[in-house]
Formats: C-alpha cells, structure tokens, sequence
C-alpha cells in the first residue's frame, strides 16, 4: 500500500507541476490568455465586419467588410515590426517606447511578461491595435477611397494608437500619473471615436445625406456581429487582467452586466420615442454598454456596472438620436456617438467607481479618493487633444501621399462594392 501511495503521489505531482509557476510562468494564465488573444482576434474581421457591413448600404457592404480585414492585417505586420515597440519599448521621457524590440528583437520563446510568454502579451495587444483602427472606419464607410485608408491605417497606428497605448499601459506618463484604463476607454475608444469624428468633418457628408433614406444592408448581419463583439468582447475585458484570476471574472461580470442593462435601456428609450424597439437599437445598446465598461472593467463592482451600462444606454442614444442630427455632422454608423462619447463616461465612471475591494490601491471619487476623478478628465482632455490634432496631421499626409480621400461622385453614387472591388455583396433584382 505504502508502495503505492508512492507512485501515486510521484503521478500526481508529474501531472500538476506544469501548471505550476516555473521561472514565473503560469501555464493557466498562459492558456487563459491565448484563448482572449484569439477571442480579441475575433472581433475585428468577424464581429465589427458584420456589425458594420450590415449598418453600410447594400452597395457598399463589401468595401466596409475590405476595410475592416485590411485595417487587422495592416495593424498585425505593423505591431510586430516597430508597433509593439513603440508600446511596450523603454520609456522616452514617458511619450513614446523605444526601438529596442524592433521587429521584436530581444524577444525570445522563454521571454515572459508576469506570469505569461512576451510574445502572448504582444498578440493580445497586437488584437487591440486591429480593432482600434478599424472603429475608426465607421465614421467614414460609404465615401474614402481604399488606397486611402490604407495609408491613413499605417500612419495612424503608428503616430496616434502607439504613443497613447504607451502612455497609457507602457510606462508612459499617464500611466505613472495614476490614470485608470483597464482595457482601453482613453486607448482604445476615446482614441477611435474622436479620430472618426476627425475623418468625418474633414471628408464631409455622403451624397444625399439628410436628403435621401440610406437604410442599413442587413441588420440581421448587423446583429450577428454585435453577438460576437459581446463574446469577444469578454477577452477584451477578462483578459486584460492577464491572469486567469478573481478580478478576471469580475472583469467578465461586469462586462456581461452592463452590455445587457445598456441594451435594455437604448431598446426602452427608442421604443418610447419611436414607439418601435428595433433589432438596431438593441445591437447598438449592447456595444455602447460594452464601450462604456472597458475602461473600469477591472475596477468597478456590480452595481456600479449597473449604472454604467444605464448612462451609456441612454447617453449613446441621445447622441445617435439627437445630438448628431442637431449638429448635422455625417458619422456614418456612429463611431464617435458610442465609442467617443461612452468611452468618455467610461473613463469618468472609473474615476467615480473604482472600488479598492475589487484592485487594491484603487479608489475613485465615491470610495475617498476624489482626486482620481481629476485624474481621469486630465487623461480624457490630453488623448482627445493629441487624436484630433495627430489625426488631422495624419489625413493631411494621406491626402498628399494619395493625391486625395475621397472617392469620386458618380463611383459613391453607384456603390463602392463595384467601382473598387468588382464585386456584389447582394443580387439586387
């Protein structure tokens, strides 16, 4: 018996010990964290294709789909070539990282980053980086020629999403400021939805807008793709804990918690007004709820996630609904009115929220620290400065480079699908 005691507890430890740490590897993080990489991965040239390409006009469901994959391969190269190190280098003065993981020299398979490999790490926020840019392109679906956002993405993601991501999560200033992003509210969101407000003003309106019904190709694609981005979007949130661990899952909670209160409130409100509750306004419930949480994901607990997702329900549809129909500016599906401005509230929650119980050492305005709110406007105010100034920058060289970004009257009149692509994504008959 004792003999086989013995091997037994020889068994169990060949069985266990990989999942133990070695060297500071933990093997369920690793796992963990492959499977967000690939759930972020997900979002973009699935969820946000079909999200956005069934919002686009039926002739111009291709080209919003092209953009979209375009904008994730672009970002991909660029991230392990000089993105990533830009990010995550060493700190230049706190603004930008330097070149010392250029095309990911430095990096090896035995490279760790806490508890996982480097090169996991840089895959997850290489995801981040695809996704980022091409929320942007929701502004402008309809009317920029492809070479031309082909250029603006690889200029974007170098000079706009690097220096804020660095600043951020890098070891840049804001982050040794205290500001508070979990999972990308000032990084990702405020980042992309000023960008597209940018790209937009400068572009101008459609043909026809305000003049002529420009109704969605498919909103049973679009709320295909708001299902996926809700499911990826627990990757994006969960994951970025890097850790397989207790505030992971109440980063999940949370997340799932305010998507759906945030539907539930964008349905109410425009059923109330319309007297319709549309497939549309749910899909756009659930991402604004989702946008508005990332930043305080990690910080916040149940009921605060609760009130957020409330706010950016009802805020996300008074911008979609209103403000922008006030202002008359042409954001195409809304880019800025969800992810500009609920990232906003996103970033402001946090500071009001951030509950030390949840991340010890975090503490917003309601649990004692009403310095953190402050905190978190500064950080709000500089990335919205420096994405509407760089962004403006950015075009202007793109402009230059191609010779011009929009396309020409009679190809946006007969749809992009054709004159670009050669291409249909509908038989019309």
């Amino acid at each position: 018996m004792r003999l086989k005691s013995i091997m037994l507890t020889l068994l169990l430890g060949l069985i266990t010990t990989p999942a133990l740490a070695e060297d500071g590897l933990n093997t369920g993080d690793t796992a963990w964290m492959i499977v967000a990489t690939a759930l972020v991965m997900m979002m973009t040239p699935a969820g946000l294709a079909l999200f956005y390409g069934g919002m686009s006009r039926y002739k111009n469901l291709l080209n919003t789909l092209a953009m979209t994959f375009v904008s994730y391969c672009l970002a991909s190269v660029i991230w392990m070539m000089w993105g990533y190190t830009l990010a995550f280098g060493s700190s230049k003065g706190g603004i930008i990282g330097g070149l010392d993981h250029f095309f990911m020299a430095g990096i090896g398979v035995n490279s760790l980053s806490g508890s996982i490999p480097t090169l996991v790490f840089a895959l997850f926020q290489m995801t981040f980086a695809g996704i980022t840019v091409a929320l942007v392109l929701g502004a402008i679906v309809d009317r920029m020629k492809f070479s031309s956002w082909i250029v603006f993405t690889i200029l974007w993601v170098t000079f706009i999403y690097c220096p804020i991501a660095h600043w951020v999560w890098g070891g840049g200033w804001m982050g040794e400021m205290g500001a508070l992003d979990f999972a990308g509210g000032n990084v990702v969101h405020i980042n992309a939805g000023v960008a597209g407000l940018v790209l937009s003003l400068v572009l101008g309106k459609r043909v026809g807008y305000g003049k002529e019904a420009m109704f969605p190709s498919s909103i049973t694609l679009t709320a295909l793709g708001a299902a996926l981005l809700w499911f990826g979007w627990f990757g994006f949130n969960a994951g970025s804990q890097l850790a397989a661990d207790g505030v992971a899952a109440s980063a999940f909670l949370v997340t799932n918690t305010s998507a759906a209160t945030a539907a539930l409130v964008w349905m109410f409100c425009e059923w109330i007004v319309t007297g319709k509750p549309t497939v549309l306004g749910i899909a756009s419930g659930v991402v604004a709820g989702l946008v508005a949480i990332t930043p305080a994901a990690g910080f916040v607990n149940l009921p605060a996630s609760l009130i957020i997702g409330l706010v950016s329900g009802s805020l996300g549809y008074f911008f979609v609904a209103v403000v922008k129909h006030k202002i008359g500016y042409d954001d195409s599906l809304d880019a800025f009115g969800v992810h500009g401005m609920c990232g906003i509230w996103g970033a402001l929650a946090t500071g009001l929220f951030a509950n030390p119980a949840i991340t010890e050492g975090k503490a917003g305005l309601f649990y004692g620290n009403p310095g953190q709110l402050w905190t978190q406007v500064v950080s709000i105010v500089a990335t919205a400065a420096f994405t509407a100034v760089g962004t403006l920058i950015v075009i202007y060289i793109t402009k230059a480079v191609t010779g011009g970004l929009r396309v020409e009257r009679d190809d946006e009149i007969q749809g992009l699908d054709n004159t670009l692509h050669g291409e249909r994504g509908f038989e019309i008959t």
